[in-house]
Formats: structure tokens, sequence, C-alpha cells
């Protein structure tokens, strides 16, 4: 089968590898679409992010759907035929963070595509997956296997408003409006965010902020001071996602946040310095939010449901056989969004 390997920065291949065994209770599964992150583009590009480099070959990609090929014995509710979204997120179960209910702490977490620990964990941009059985979460009639490869985006977007707690009829600011937080507005807005505000310093992901349900688009870029009307009287935002990992966007977030309003830090950039002053005469509170696990079947549900619309999210889809030519589309943000891959005819 085919499989979309990196070996190091800007060394993509598409190499013919094998498929594991079927064990009694995994499912082998015929890859449909896989879209591009920000973490596969970080390491096609710079071989890696922040302190985290590939030291060996790795399959990338982690926001896959697929059709059931294969049953094991030991499996039920999940026939051959079955069009699933899957869960990338395989924690052990048996740590004290699996154990406390905090899945994507697991110590010994096998998260697709990641080359955090060493062997790396391989991802599924493959043709063929063996998948455990529990990865599987089946998706309605209507849904497209386009869509249903946003799951694991959208899960990132709930398990951030799960970290910020209740936003119901508050005034939210989200900086970054790339595939996570376009997904992530259209998430706040079920959950009965008042307002949302959303910036970046293009116009292609703030149109698709305004179709995921922002009710205000601030390009940062051509509209510097748009944001200062939300800065007076020590800031008007309850609540703030950072999804860019901008340090100039993390710092505007403190300045329009009301005092101990609630940020979320979404993007994963480099390390960067923060003005604790101002944190702390603010006393806001700062939280990191980072995967997620169960959130993941919320996430299906609402896209199965039509709760969620992610389609304005997904800009292009091509071919296996075109994979480079993705990720480099995908690393333009002028034309691009969310990238996908297919892999079937599906």
């Amino acid at each position: 089968m085919k499989t979309v390997v990196c070996h190091s920065a800007q060394d993509l291949c598409i190499e013919h590898t094998e498929l594991p065994a079927l064990g009694e209770h995994q499912l082998r599964v015929n890859v449909a679409y896989g879209g591009i992150c920000g973490s596969d583009l970080h390491y096609y590009q710079h071989g890696g992010f922040g302190t985290v480099r590939i030291q060996q070959p790795i399959a990338l990609g982690h926001e896959i759907s697929g059709v059931v090929e294969g049953v094991g014995a030991g499996v039920s509710g999940v026939p051959q035929g079955q069009r699933i979204a899957i869960s990338p997120s395989r924690p052990c179960g048996h740590c004290r963070f699996c154990q406390a209910g905090q899945h994507n702490h697991c110590l010994n977490m096998r998260f697709y595509g990641s080359a955090m620990p060493f062997p790396h964990i391989q991802g599924g941009f493959s043709e063929q997956l063996i998948i455990e059985g529990y990865q599987a979460h089946p998706i309605a009639d209507h849904l497209s296997l386009s869509e249903a490869a946003l799951a694991e985006p959208l899960s990132v977007g709930l398990h951030a408003i799960q970290r910020a707690g209740s936003v119901l009829g508050k005034q939210v600011l989200v900086t970054g409006c790339g595939p996570i937080g376009s997904l992530l507005i259209g998430a706040l807005r079920r959950a009965g965010a008042a307002r949302i505000v959303a910036a970046d310093i293009a116009d292609l992901p703030l149109k698709c902020a305004k179709e995921m349900g922002a009710d205000e688009t601030i390009n940062l870029k051509t509209q510097a001071q748009a944001l200062d009307a939300y800065k007076v009287d020590k800031g008007q935002f309850e609540v703030v996602f950072e999804a860019s990992g901008s340090e100039a966007a993390l710092r505007l977030g403190l300045d329009t946040i009301v005092p101990r309003g609630v940020l979320i830090a979404v993007g994963m950039g480099a390390d960067m310095s923060l003005p604790m002053t101002q944190i702390v005469a603010k006393e806001v509170d700062l939280r990191g939010t980072f995967r997620f696990h169960a959130e993941f079947a919320t996430a299906v549900r609402f896209l199965n449901e039509g709760l969620v619309n992610g389609k304005p999210v997904i800009t292009s889809v091509l071919p296996l056989d075109r994979a480079i030519e993705a990720f480099e589309l995908a690393a333009d943000k002028s034309q691009s969004l969310k990238v996908q891959i297919s892999f079937q005819n599906a």
C-alpha cells in the first residue's frame, strides 16, 4: 500500500509499506480522506516543532476517515462497509493520568503521526490502516467522508472550550482563524457565546470565520487599530481563544480581555515572553489546551446531526499521488485553509 512518509525537513515521499495483521479487537480500514494539519506542515517544512524533531521516517497524518474493510473477531457493532471517522487518540488507559480521566495526557499515548516519543508513532496517511475497534466512530449516511475527517480538528476546538468553562452569553475573541480557529467558532456558536469577534492577518480565514458564525471579523494587517475599541475600561472580552501561536496575538488578547477573564492558548508556536505584570494585575486565567480524547465522539455527533457545518473549512482535495503538491498548497495560507488528501475513490 502507499503511505505518505516524512524523513526530514523538505523530504516527503510516497512509499510502499506493509499492513500489519488484523488483531482480534481491531478493524482493517480503507482510508478515504486525510486532512493536513499544522503539525504535519511543521514536520514537512522544518523537520519538527519546538524541541520535537524527526529522528526516523514517520508516516504523517491524524485527521482521517475511512470505510471498514475487515472486522476482528472480538469487535461488535462496526460492520464491514461502515463509514467512519477515525480517532487518532490511543491512550493506554492504565497510567495515572488515564485513571484520572485526563487521557490526553497519557504517559504512553500513541497519537497518530507524532514524533514526540521515540520510536515515533506512525500516522494515518496510508491507503489502509489497522485500527483499534474503539477508534471507529460511525458517520451518518448524509455526511461525506471528507467532512468526517474534520472531526479531529473540531475535537481540538471542543476541548479548548471545555478548558475555558462556560461561554454561554459571553463576549469572545478568537485570534487565528485557520481550520481549528474557524471550527472553534462554529463550536462556540453552538455553545451559546453571545458575541464572537474573529481576528487574523489574512482575508481567506476571516471569510471562513464569518461563515462559521463570527459576528465581526478583523484583519489585523489592514485594520491594525480595529481592536482598540475593545481595550477600553480594562478590556471587553470575557474569554479569548488564541489559535495562531503568535506572541503578538496573545498580547492582543491580554490587552482586550477583562479582569479575571479566561485566555486559552490553543496555537502551539515557539516559546514566547509574557507580560507577567499585566497577567497579574488583571488576574487573568491563562490556560493551555492540548489535544482531546472524549471530545471526539461529541465532534462526530455534531457533524452527524448538522450542529456544526465544517464545509467552509475545506478548500482543496488532492489525490494521494499529488500528496507533496497538497502539502505545498496547504502551506500557502493566501489560498488554503484545510487541504485534504484523497486515498480512495470513496
